[in-house]
């Protein structure tokens, strides 16, 4: 059974990239381009991993991360961060936030497919 992956993107040309490469490697893998649908899909599809962008519209990533961790089906689903917010203090607020994962775009394959197997 492939394991499943919800990807929360915003840009249309990243979703691609992400969902082709995982699609790829075997995974199943479910697409949202909306935050607003990010956790009422992530309970519909039950992922083993959700790779969340932060900067989205309508609605922070961390967030998503936040009320997932609180949520009682969600909360053990790990989260592997993606985001062009790379300051300092950026990835400590993130994993606070709940992420288990983080990645600064642009994402290079390798480490991308990294992070992934490492969660999953």
């Amino acid at each position: 059974m492939a394991k499943r992956i919800l990807v929360v993107e915003d840009n249309d040309l990243n979703r691609k990239l992400f969902c082709d490469v995982l699609t790829s490697q075997g995974f199943s893998v479910e697409p949202v381009a909306d935050g607003l649908h990010a956790l009422d899909r992530a309970r519909e599809f039950v992922p083993n991993l959700v790779i969340m962008d932060i900067q989205l519209p309508n609605v922070s990533g961390l967030d998503l991360i936040e009320a997932a961790k609180k949520d009682a089906v969600l909360r053990t689903i790990p989260v592997l961060a993606v985001t062009a917010y790379a300051g300092k203090g950026d990835e400590e607020r993130i994993r606070e936030a709940g992420a288990e994962g983080y990645l600064a775009k642009p994402v290079s394959i390798g480490p991308f497919m990294q992070a992934v197997r490492a969660l999953v």
